[in-house]
């Protein structure tokens, strides 16, 4: 097997075996946990690597492993970097912290589960995907192409960490259609294979009903007879509950079916090649759609906005509502600057509400911490419902008066009550890692636990010690000590020696240990903050688990009361959109457009262009219609996706073709074109097609829906070269180009000789004689033919 076929096995794959329970596992040795167990519908399917876990250079080639997976191979890191991987590395997902308020610092955490039918069936794909930072399931079910085209564009909004599918579309060497497709197109993402039986949509429609909200229960009707997605459900919940080591709480999840309705379907290829999410030159360039367009405050706003992009509306109603609200918000200043100053102000509530609802399955200092961060975090977000809800009061918009109806919802209240009767009123969230320690660790009422008042007047004596002896040494030594923390050293002592403050390193007392210096500041420890550091440890340890008892109580009555902070979630995502819609319209001078028949755009600008150049870009007009539905473009400006476009246009479909067939011979590309340009006017798809051959323009001739658009040029003697000077205009003028030789006109500014350059003129001259003669009686046949 060469390396090549191994890079298109999955990176790991679940085996036949059975893992056993989680109390089970600790008391049990690695050759034991390796052991099936339990009955195969209720235990979780186990990783069995095999050969399937090397990456291997391009040179390599290796013979198929046999040996025996052992428990530790579980362990393996999902990686989007380019290093090797090897086994025995993987843990599971640590979503990153939900204090994240940089809207451009977003990543995926998405797993997603597909199925393909087999027989008569295949082609009806199946999905399922959830991302660990949002708990929102979403199912689709869908027909699909010999290509898979909607399945890649819908993994490509997905940007999934990890893809899970049947073993069955890699076995025995042999790979199916699928699998080559989602294997090349994302090369980045871990793939996991599992056996077809966790496929299972009786399994699959009882964890839909296990974990679904109330108000979000008619899913069931409509996915009843999803066979293909209630598979791909049942498969992912498994390898989630047995990656995270979590489950979800019962009727906690939000749970959409979603398919590709009232949305416009926009290919990977187009995406990249329009840039709307990465530039092609500079991948971490910000001159791209997403990247200029991008002025959201939350990491919810961020997402939402490059969906949008990726797969935006076509729903008029849909459309008009949001353009409504964006010209109020550029009408009323006061109005936007205070959404726009609550907005920043939220956290990443996705993330936050993903966390309330997990349910670790074994209780660690570490799940103890992060349930009283999240409460913590969550009181901060309910304290923000009044602000936003006044930002919204005198609002005329229907849209944001639907908002502001919805955030008078009583369960906001409830949860918060259930909250301030735990958690102490002072308690906020803050920034600073020992300010948030310190607000963790007094977090809950004085008189709920007595030993954990106990131990925290305990935790606060220590503090205390740390100071006192900070200062003692300071007053020993003379030197200006003050006391700093940070997770990683936990307390440790600074002391400032810039300037006329310096002081060497070599003149520290003895007692000083593990010194660093960063710029003029040097930072060090001694034995007696070591063991008080071990003491506060101890001591925090103990009251995160007894806090988290007081905590899980908590969530627990709250998660009855959830759903309305889902709506929460949703609604702040596409207020953030919205001001960032507003401004851009303000900085950029966007206009509303209006829906008609006809397609018009007035003095129209590239939105990246715009703001990449200095100079304006040349504003052009764009016109099209049922009457005028191909355009073909022409004249000097500065395809491989061809056979896509082919198979999957339609009559409703947006085509921009630009300088197809100039891969090959110029007669064939002119026939290439030609039959294409054809197959397309058939369609009566509205389409752009930008080319150098003259003789698509002939076209007009044959289909009165053919229009001609040329990009004007000015001629300038240049008196010192003795030459003309093109002069490109950018500007988009009706009819033909004149313009002939491009390249001869473009060699005559160059050192060209100019014999060389005469005899070229000559030839080229020749040759158009020729071919203006063949093309004429060319047309002349087909448009008998097409009589």
């Amino acid at each position: 097997m060469t390396s090549v076929e191994i890079q298109k096995q999955p990176k790991y794959n679940f085996g036949l075996l059975e893992t056993p329970s989680s109390s089970e596992l600790q008391n049990r040795t690695p050759q034991d946990r390796n052991k099936s167990t339990g009955d195969p519908n209720t235990s979780w399917p186990s990783y069995d690597v095999g050969s399937t876990s090397f990456i291997l250079s391009s040179s390599s080639t290796v013979a198929s492993s046999t040996k025996a997976p052992q428990y530790s191979d579980i362990n393996k890191t999902p990686t989007h970097s380019s290093a090797k991987k090897t086994p025995g590395s993987r843990t599971p997902y640590t979503s990153t912290s939900v204090t994240s308020g940089n809207a451009r610092d977003f990543s995926s955490a998405n797993i997603v589960a597909v199925v393909e039918g087999r027989g008569v069936a295949r082609g009806e794909i199946g999905l399922a995907s959830i991302d660990l930072k949002k708990p929102v399931l979403l199912l689709s079910q869908f027909p699909d192409s010999q290509t898979y085209c909607k399945l890649i564009t819908k993994l490509q909004i997905l940007q999934p960490i990890e893809i899970v599918i049947p073993n069955t579309v890699c076995e025995n060497g042999k790979m199916t259609k699928l699998f080559k497709q989602i294997s090349d197109q994302f090369s980045n993402s871990n793939i996991a294979a599992v056996q077809r039986k966790y496929f299972n949509e009786a399994r699959g429609l009882q964890y839909i009903k296990q974990l679904c909200l109330p108000e979000y229960r008619t899913v069931e009707m409509e996915v009843s007879t999803k066979y293909y997605c209630l598979a791909t459900t049942a498969a992912l919940m498994k390898y989630i509950e047995f990656l995270q080591n979590n489950v979800y709480a019962p009727a906690s999840l939000k749970v959409i079916f979603r398919g590709s309705e009232h949305t416009t379907m926009i290919d990977s290829s187009t995406a990249k090649n329009l840039e709307l999410l990465q530039n092609l030159r500079q991948p971490k360039s910000e001159q791209t759609l997403f990247g200029i367009m991008n002025h959201t405050k939350t990491v919810g706003g961020a997402k939402l906005l490059r969906s949008n992009i990726l797969q935006p509306p076509c729903d008029q109603e849909t459309i008009n509502i949001r353009l409504d609200a964006v010209s109020e918000l550029t009408e009323n200043e006061e109005m936007f600057y205070n959404l726009q100053t609550v907005i920043s102000r939220f956290l990443d509530i996705d993330c936050l509400l993903s966390m309330c609802i997990q349910i670790p399955k074994q209780e660690t200092v570490k799940t103890a911490e992060a349930k009283i961060t999240n409460v913590i975090y969550l009181k901060h977000t309910l304290e923000l419902i009044e602000p936003l809800q006044l930002a919204l009061k005198d609002s005329s918009n229907s849209l944001f008066k639907i908002y502001y109806e919805s955030l008078d919802d009583p369960r906001f209240q409830t949860i918060m009550d259930n909250i301030q009767a735990v958690i102490h009123d002072d308690i906020r969230y803050q920034k600073g890692t020992l300010n948030m320690k310190t607000q963790k660790c007094f977090a809950v009422r004085q008189g709920i636990n007595g030993l954990l008042d106990v131990a925290r007047r305990t935790y606060t004596e220590i503090v205390d010690d740390i100071s006192d002896l900070t200062h003692l040494m300071s007053t020993e030594f003379s030197l200006p000590l003050k006391v700093a923390y940070n997770t990683s050293r936990g307390f440790f002592i600074q002391l400032y020696c810039g300037g006329k403050d310096h002081v060497p390193v070599e003149d520290l007392p003895d007692a000083f240990i593990k010194i660093t210096k960063t710029k003029n500041t040097l930072s060090f420890t001694t034995t007696d903050l070591i063991k008080l550091n071990d003491r506060v440890k101890e001591s925090l340890q103990e009251i995160y688990m007894m806090t988290n008892v007081v905590v899980s109580e908590l969530l627990e009555k709250i998660r009855s009361h959830i759903g309305c902070l889902y709506k929460l979630t949703d609604m702040v995502a596409l207020l953030d959109v919205l001001v960032s819609f507003a401004h851009n319209c303000t900085v950029s001078e966007y206009v509303r457009p209006e829906f008609t028949d006809t397609l018009a755009i007035k003095q129209g600008r590239h939105p990246i262009l715009d703001k990449m150049t200095s100079d304006d870009p040349v504003p052009n007009n764009t016109y099209a219609s049922a009457d005028n539905n191909f355009i073909v473009i022409t004249g000097p400006n500065m395809m491989k996706e061809i056979n896509y476009i082919v198979q999957t246009v339609s009559k409703t479909s947006l085509i921009i073709i630009d300088e197809l067939g100039r891969g090959t011979s110029a007669d064939e590309g002119v026939g290439i074109c030609h039959a294409i340009c054809e197959h397309l006017l058939g369609l009566q798809a509205f389409t752009f097609f930008a080319t150098h051959f003259q003789e698509l323009t002939n076209l007009d001739r044959l289909y009165p829906n053919v229009e001609n658009y040329r990009f004007e040029v000015e001629h300038v003697f240049n008196t010192e070269a003795q030459v003309d000077k093109v002069i490109y205009m950018h500007a988009l003028s009706k009819g033909k180009t004149q313009e002939r030789h491009y390249g001869l006109q473009l060699a005559g500014t160059s050192t060209f000789p100019a014999e060389v350059l005469e005899d070229a003129k000559k030839i080229a001259e020749q040759l158009d004689k020729d071919k203006k003669v063949s093309i004429m009686y060319w047309l002349s046949s087909r448009s008998h033919k097409k009589k």
